[in-house]
């Protein structure tokens, strides 16, 4: 197993669902929340389709100070996230530079079904 935590700390904040891949490199100052996976994008196959677990690295890098927010999904052994870079609910399978904040696009309620007559629906949060 190659050496999980670099730094000489981080945090997981509400750790309900958190994933953390054993090749996974994480710097110090790191905070994770709930939900986060720090997982791989893919396996090797050997010859005969069984999956190889050698010394290769399938897991992402977290430079130090990132924060990954609720229900982020960070996959790849050549993903790094850049020192001090923020995100949630996002899923990423490509670096991303330092100082910068990664988000998800407001996305668009689509309803399948409704009755051109009915009440619109409202939401308050």
């Amino acid at each position: 197993m190659q050496h999980l935590l670099r730094g000489l700390s981080f945090f997981i904040d509400h750790g309900t669902g958190v994933v953390i891949g054993e090749t996974c490199h994480i710097g110090q100052g790191v905070k994770l929340y709930q939900g986060v996976t720090l997982g791989a994008l893919s396996f090797t196959k050997d010859d005969e389709g069984g999956l190889l677990h050698g010394s290769y690295k399938r897991h992402p890098t977290l430079d130090v100070g990132v924060v990954v927010y609720a229900n982020a999904t960070i996959l790849g052994g050549q993903t790094v996230i850049g020192a001090r870079a923020v995100g949630s609910n996002v899923w990423l399978t490509e670096s991303v530079p330092a100082d910068t904040t990664v988000v998800l696009e407001k996305p668009k309620l689509r309803l399948k079904g409704a009755k051109p007559n009915a009440e619109p629906l409202t939401y308050e949060i």
